[in-house]
């Protein structure tokens, strides 16, 4: 473990630095102030980043409040699957076409304040940052495609990601598909997102490509913000998910932990948290209209990974496919190198069980029920382990 990771582990969780000192004492005080003293230097640090956020806020807000509401906001595209689906992947290609933007790491870890700060807190989170990901080989640059779910976690609280800070009250942070959410909840979550859409496009002048595992369960609060966004979604094998996701949640938990906790039943939570996001997805994607919505399968994607977004272009009738190409072909060159994880195959009673509680999945996208996916060592780009 390089000396980068250790500082992730104990001055982490960097996700949560990015709320304003208020907020950060709301959160304290919905888990009694609970933090083990193991992570009291992470805790520390969240503190005085928050402290920072609260003074720089206001001066952000004095110095570019008005330019960014009068910004105009072009339809996003929004990149959908479940975790460990390809989702990530897809995103950094997608985000290759220089005609778009995209939210970047420091800015979704610093939404009240990335305008302010990109040329002081920036440099010193860049040189501090590991260049992997905890969980696989996916860079980690600070100006790489991030989700944008953590900087709705520092702008509203409202946000599942809280969950794995404060384990012991995960059932308080009922925000992963917003269906749990009270009618206020939900519209300053669409608020925060819409303001936080706003300012990235007021900085960087461009349609935005958004992605993040959760929001493939809130298609209707998406389109009541955006009702001419577009979507393209992407699906795994349900096997490779879930041995993905299990390997995954075993492998962050202790970057993101603020507490001590071991849940009782770790497959449980990710067949449950899955079929949750999977169950309003289902239901909620004949709003989308067919000519703002592109499916294609992760196998798809890698086998033949131009094909796949030379479709997605012409689905979704993007701007000329022809002169984002050299750019995506360079980017497919640099991931020679990945190698997927070998997991083991599931036992046959833990494979029974991933059918029966994703039936559906199964059925939809034609995946098999016998057996388990032979993916080629090159093909998984997001689950890479570290040296």
């Amino acid at each position: 473990m390089s000396w980068r990771d250790l500082f992730l582990e104990y001055l982490g969780p960097a996700g949560f630095t990015g709320m304003t000192f208020g907020d950060w004492l709301r959160a304290l005080a919905e888990n009694r102030f609970c933090v083990n003293p193991r992570y009291w230097p992470g805790a520390a640090n969240i503190t005085a980043n928050c402290l920072a956020n609260s003074a720089l806020k206001c001066w952000e807000n004095f110095r570019h409040g008005r330019a960014i509401r009068a910004t105009v906001v072009p339809p996003p595209l929004f990149v959908l699957g479940v975790w460990r689906s390809g989702t990530t992947h897809l995103h950094n290609l997608l985000a290759r076409d220089e005609r778009f933007a995209f939210p970047t790491t420091f800015e979704v870890f610093y939404p009240h304040t990335f305008l302010s700060t990109e040329r002081t807190i920036k440099p010193f989170m860049a040189f501090m940052m590991p260049e992997r990901r905890p969980q696989d080989n996916v860079r980690m640059g600070i100006d790489e495609p991030q989700e944008d779910e953590f900087a709705l976690c520092g702008l509203t609280r409202l946000s599942f990601t809280l969950a794995w800070a404060f384990p012991r009250n995960a059932s308080y942070y009922r925000f992963l598909t917003l269906r749990d959410a009270t009618p206020e909840e939900r519209r300053r979550w669409q608020h925060a997102l819409y303001a936080f859409v706003q300012k990235l496009t007021y900085k960087h002048r461009k349609p935005l490509i958004l992605k993040s595992p959760a929001h493939m369960g809130r298609i209707r609060l998406l389109l009541e913000i955006f009702p001419n966004a577009k979507f393209v979604h992407i699906h795994r094998d349900p096997f490779a998910v879930f041995k993905s996701s299990l390997y995954t949640s075993r492998a962050v938990t202790h970057v993101w932990s603020l507490q001590r906790y071991e849940p009782p039943d770790l497959e449980s939570v990710i067949l449950r948290q899955h079929r949750e996001v999977w169950g309003a997805f289902f239901e909620e994607r004949r709003l989308i209209p067919p000519e703002r919505f592109c499916e294609l399968s992760y196998d798809d994607l890698t086998r033949d990974p131009i094909a796949a977004l030379r479709q997605i272009y012409a689905r979704l009738d993007l701007p000329p496919f022809d002169v984002a190409e050299p750019k995506f072909r360079e980017y497919i060159a640099s991931l020679a190198d990945y190698r997927r994880n070998q997991f083991a195959d599931l036992p046959p009673e833990q494979r029974e069980r991933v059918v029966r509680q994703w039936r559906r999945c199964f059925d939809e996208w034609g995946y098999a029920t016998q057996g388990e996916p032979r993916e080629s060592p090159r093909e998984e780009l997001e689950s890479r382990p570290l040296p």
